[in-house]
């Protein structure tokens, strides 16, 4: 559980005018990262347990995008990904105000391979 509670207007400002600018979100990157978002922090879990098809089905996607957006938002390291499963992907979900400053240099033209990107400063902690 969270220790303070989250102010969600400030949360959605940071994320809109912050976050999603800074990694070059698209739109379905914004979406499935809202939702999830919506379903974990705001609630008060660190943690949560979804279906990709379950978020398509919710977002009027196809699977496709929204697999694509998980692998992304994890790659960006908007969040975590724990585990994969038939059952399910477990994920941990981080504010925008956790995020590294040094993220915009990780942030390159479409196409970069992500091994090529420097990794950021700081490492998650459990």
């Amino acid at each position: 559980m969270l220790n303070k509670k989250l102010n969600a207007k400030l949360l959605w400002m940071q994320f809109e005018d912050v976050l999603a600018p800074r990694l070059g979100l698209n739109v379905w990157d914004r979406a499935v990262y809202s939702y999830l978002l919506r379903h974990s922090l705001v609630i008060g879990k660190l943690r949560l347990h979804f279906s990709i098809l379950s978020v398509a089905e919710k977002l009027s996607f196809s699977k496709g995008p929204v697999r694509l957006a998980v692998r992304r938002l994890d790659e960006l390291g908007a969040l975590r990904l724990l585990e994969r499963s038939k059952t399910g992907h477990l994920v941990e979900m981080r504010l925008p105000e956790q995020y590294a400053p040094s993220v915009r240099a990780r942030v390159a033209l479409p196409g970069t391979p992500m091994n090529l990107l420097p990794l950021p400063s700081k490492p998650w902690t459990s």
